[in-house]
């Protein structure tokens, strides 16, 4: 049809068919803005189509096949994958700061056959490249004649829901990193979740992405506006200030914070006041649970009515999410359940405490090449975490912590989160991180890692103390170590096997 209907689009649901939709609906609105640069959503879903015929008439790519992209966030990256997939050619999405063994395991175990990247990172990407991939193609002059010659027209490839849509990889917190196979239906699906939970993604709103793309979750915040009409700001990196600054600027009415930006914007203290963000709908949070302080600190920041935390993992996408009105209410809590979500206890202690499993309707579809990873995840139906978890009487979320950061000391088992929440209300206190020592006679020693707010200090005793007034005896730290920073990955969560690793290699 003249309109650029795709064959099929009633019957499946791809995200690109969102994407077009808006397109006809209002082809001059501006769909996506990085910094000066911008795209209608006629240009960009022209863009997309060229993409995909791109991928089939001149890169050679069949349906099935895959690609990887290695970039910050930038106006291309929803382009590409959307085009890609359009085309059933999913990407395997690799983080800018990747190392060249990183690149080249990606690479390799995705076989990927092209490999799109910032012009920044094509010398690394040169360099780490396996002999799978057939093409560099860096976003410049290279890019641009490639799509200039490309077709506009939709591509006559058949794709259906269940097809990959993008393979983002894990961190590897238990192993090598593995390939988490998304597809369209999964990322539809989790789009009008989002759009019933927060009520910030109409036609009319606007959004700001800083957090990462090649993350799942920092590519569907990106997307789940622009399916359903409205804009996005692309930040091509987390810089509060700008942050700021931008949702002043745009009137935003959406942001995604996690943890990390929610604790340098206490941090900040009054100099972010001068920022005006009460277009805000919908403050976002995720990734890592949000600690209490800094929940009371943005509420009193943003204003109430407007801090969601959800929970999710890669594989599950979003599983639950804690409303406004019960932020206060529900204490270190990550909420009810999303529409179509189940949620399960397995093998619960007598505290009601046992190792969270979710099912729903728009999960992965397994682990790229690893058959038996992807069994041992699943019981039946049910995708298990890894994370300790409980639900109360009102059926509301509680994480506990890891199942693998789990301290047992003494015979007594312990959940650094615990411990951290506590540490967490010393004004003094900026992060911590807690994990377990080796020792001989005890078996694990609880020791936390402190980073101290800029100008004040607080001792070892005073710390403990704090914790003795809390925390059962045993809980209480045995070792406080201030440090100025804590490992972190590139979602900003803290990661405590690092600081488990240390202590190690000391022991």
């Amino acid at each position: 049809m003249a309109d650029g209907y795709r064959s099929g689009a009633a019957k499946g649901m791809l995200i690109t068919d969102g994407i077009r939709a808006a397109a006809r609906r209002t082809p001059d609105k501006i769909a996506i803005t990085q910094g000066e640069r911008r795209l209608t959503f006629r240009a960009l879903i022209q863009r997309v189509d060229r993409v995909a015929n791109l991928a089939v008439s001149g890169l050679g790519l069949r349906h099935g096949d895959h690609a990887a992209i290695l970039s910050p966030n930038r106006l291309e990256y929803l382009e590409v994958v959307g085009g890609l997939s359009s085309a059933g050619v999913a990407a395997a999405t690799i983080g800018p700061t990747a190392a060249a063994n990183e690149i080249r395991f990606i690479c390799e175990d995705s076989a990927a056959r092209i490999l799109f990247v910032d012009p920044a990172l094509e010398e690394v990407a040169r360099a780490a490249a396996p002999s799978c991939i057939e093409q560099i193609i860096p976003f410049d002059e290279t890019y641009d004649d490639l799509l200039a010659r490309a077709a506009d027209s939709v591509c006559s490839i058949a794709v259906g829901e269940t097809d990959i849509f993008s393979i983002p990889y894990t961190s590897g917190a238990t192993g090598r990193p593995k390939g988490v196979l998304l597809s369209h239906r999964g990322r539809v699906l989790s789009a009008f979740c989002m759009a019933a939970e927060h009520g910030c993604y109409t036609p009319d709103d606007r959004a700001i992405a800083t957090t990462p793309m090649f993350h799942g979750a920092g590519l569907l915040m990106a997307l789940t506006p622009i399916f359903f009409g409205g804009s996005v700001e692309i930040l091509a990196r987390f810089d509060l200030p700008q942050l700021l600054a931008t949702i002043e600027q745009v009137q935003a009415s959406s942001a995604y914070m996690v943890p990390t930006h929610l604790a340098a914007l206490r941090a900040m203290g009054d100099a972010a006041r001068r920022y005006d963000v009460r277009s805000l709908k919908a403050v976002i949070s995720g990734t890592a649970p949000l600690a209490q302080t800094l929940k009371e600190h943005a509420i009193g920041y943003f204003g109430e009515g407007r801090l969601y935390e959800r929970y999710g993992t890669t594989e599950t996408s979003i599983a639950s999410c804690l409303r406004p009105q019960d932020q206060l209410r529900k204490i270190a809590c990550v909420g009810q359940p999303l529409p179509l979500t189940h949620l399960s206890v397995l093998d619960a202690g007598p505290d009601g405490v046992g190792e969270l499993a979710v099912a729903s309707p728009y999960m992965f579809s397994g682990y790229l090449n690893l058959p038996d990873a992807t069994a041992a995840a699943l019981r039946g139906d049910w995708f298990v975490t890894g994370d300790l978890a409980r639900i109360d009487d009102e059926g509301y979320l509680y994480l506990v912590d890891r199942k693998n950061d789990m301290i047992i000391s003494g015979g007594e088992n312990i959940y650094p989160r615990e411990v951290e929440e506590v540490l967490l209300t010393h004004p003094a206190v900026a992060e911590c991180g807690v994990a377990g020592a080796p020792h001989e006679y005890w078996g694990e020693s609880v020791t936390a890692f402190v980073v101290l707010r800029a100008d004040m200090h607080v001792d070892a005793d005073a710390l403990a103390a704090l914790c003795r007034a809390q925390l059962s005896r045993y809980k209480v730290p045995k070792d406080f170590r201030i440090v100025p920073t804590l490992p972190r990955n590139s979602m900003g969560k803290i990661l405590r096997r690092s600081l488990r690793e240390q202590l190690q290699r000391e022991t």
